[in-house]
């Protein structure tokens, strides 16, 4: 039999599934990520920690599957999106922590650029709202901070870049469509990196990975990770590839998903369509049909926390021991006897701390 390598390397955990011909699981595995908080509204991750619990549950995933790495035909890579860092091509070191989708230490920077009147330029070219949610500011403040460095050695990426690299032995610097467009530097109509955008946050080109179509070849593992030349053929953002994974493939049709946070997406077809709400235009995924790039395109809404409000519970106050109480406890009360909990830990925006305000 053939089997299909399936890698979910999300913000609170990364896992590995291992699929059968007919799309039944025969093998998985799963570990938390630490997360690390230097500073209030701050949040990083250890890229090397990533990569070494890929490793890992890949591996274990394989033996739980009881298969040789030489079955699997194919690897699927679908990652946390908007999360990215910079390394050291030549000696394979991160130089800084990876910065979480979820920090927003760089919503001053954000702020200025509002001020600056380039709010609708930046929203006609790539779709979205400047937030420091995307990947631009977080790209432009590691250049700052991270110094005495020859920006010649330096790689710059999201997660499924940083992986792809490492998964094929640093010979593919790359990244797909889904995740490129939430970097808030990738054209959304042209579907490449926008010079313009480039100038702007002032990153340098040649740091950035290829984009290349989210479906298709992105290269082959190399041999001495699991002994095998595994071709790796797909790669999405985790929202993207769950609106794949739900069916939703053409207009019309979308899905909500709880996991950190709650995302909202909706399959716009071929046509780019915008938001009057602060809705963000997007990528859902791309492949090559009939020679040329075939483009579906999405409208998203973010619900920050979600899960990971269930985590706070279980790490932060210890209220909880373990996620699964949370059901029972709420069972156990008729109501919520007029209290609630309002999940801003990524901040609010301004128009519900107004609401708030008011009902004060």
């Amino acid at each position: 039999m053939s089997y299909i390598l399936a890698l979910d390397l999300g913000t609170t955990g990364n896992r590995a599934f291992v699929f059968d011909a007919v799309g039944k699981i025969v093998g998985q595995a799963y570990q938390e990520l630490t997360q690390y908080y230097p500073q209030p509204g701050w949040l990083e991750h250890d890229a090397e920690e990533i990569w070494e619990d890929t490793c890992s549950v890949m591996q274990t995933a394989i033996a739980n599957a009881k298969i040789i790495p030489s079955e699997i035909v194919a690897i699927g890579l679908t990652v946390q999106r908007e999360t990215c860092l910079i390394w050291d091509k030549t000696t394979g070191k991160p130089l800084h922590r990876a910065i979480v989708w979820q920090d927003r230490r760089t919503a001053c920077l954000c702020n200025q650029l509002q001020a600056q009147g380039y709010a609708q330029e930046i929203y006609d070219r790539t779709g979205l709202v400047i937030d420091a949610y995307f990947s631009a500011t977080k790209l432009r403040w590691l250049l700052d901070h991270v110094t005495d460095v020859d920006l010649k050695n330096v790689l710059a990426g999201t997660i499924d870049t940083w992986i792809l690299w490492k998964l094929t032995g640093g010979k593919v610097h790359a990244t797909d469509h889904s995740n490129a467009s939430r970097t808030m530097l990738m054209n959304l109509i042209s579907c490449k990196w926008d010079e313009t955008l480039l100038n702007l946050f002032d990153i340098p080109a040649h740091i950035l990975p290829e984009i290349l179509p989210s479906l298709g070849k992105f290269g082959v593992t190399d041999t001495t990770l699991l002994g095998a030349e595994i071709p790796i053929t797909a790669v999405l953002g985790d929202q993207q590839a769950a609106l794949f994974g739900h069916g939703c493939d053409r207009s019309g049709l979308m899905k909500c998903t709880y996991g950190t946070g709650s995302f909202l997406v909706a399959h716009t077809g071929s046509e780019i369509v915008r938001s009057q709400n602060q809705l963000i235009s997007t990528v859902a995924w791309t492949q090559i049909r009939n020679g040329s790039l075939d483009v579906g395109y999405a409208l998203e809404g973010s619900m920050f926390t979600s899960g990971a409000c269930i985590q706070w519970l279980r790490d932060g106050i210890k209220l909880i021991k373990t996620a699964a109480e949370t059901e029972a406890i709420a069972n156990q009360v008729t109501d919520n006897g007029g209290v609630y909990f309002v999940p801003a830990f990524s901040g609010l925006p301004p128009v519900i701390v107004k609401i708030i305000s008011s009902v004060r």
